[in-house]
């Protein structure tokens, strides 16, 4: 009895293929996306290594803990598990004690031997 040779499935490689692929590009559109609960930077860090995130785009969650209006300035504390930024913004102020979660831009009115003057979060985008 002849047995007749068969080559193995490269259907089943393909598919696998695809897979790997489609995953790929999801994990590396879901790596931008805002409304993910990874990818904060801990408070803390931009307290104690100022010039190094000024002028850099930042993403903070946390609880607010003080709001100030005056006049055009608009501005809240944002605190989360590892400390306090001031955050400023155009749009509407959230309520005392709310979690909030936003895109901001670190900004500091002076910089001297490390440390900063003025340290704040301009805020771009509100995200929750």
């Amino acid at each position: 009895m002849k047995t007749k040779f068969q080559y193995p499935s490269h259907q089943s490689r393909v598919t696998s293929h695809a897979f790997a692929v489609v995953m790929a590009l999801t994990a590396i559109t879901l790596t931008g996306c805002d409304y993910l609960p990874f990818g904060y930077t801990p408070v803390r860090e931009i307290t104690a290594a100022p010039a190094q995130f000024e002028g850099r785009e930042v993403k903070l969650k946390g609880r607010v803990r003080g709001i100030l209006k005056l006049g055009g300035l608009k501005a809240y504390t944002l605190q989360d598990d590892t400390g306090r930024v001031t955050v400023t913004t155009d749009g509407q102020l959230p309520a005392e004690n709310a979690e909030v979660a936003l895109k901001g831009t670190v900004k500091s009115a002076l910089i001297v031997g490390g440390s900063a003057v003025g340290l704040r979060v301009e805020e771009t985008k509100r995200l929750r």
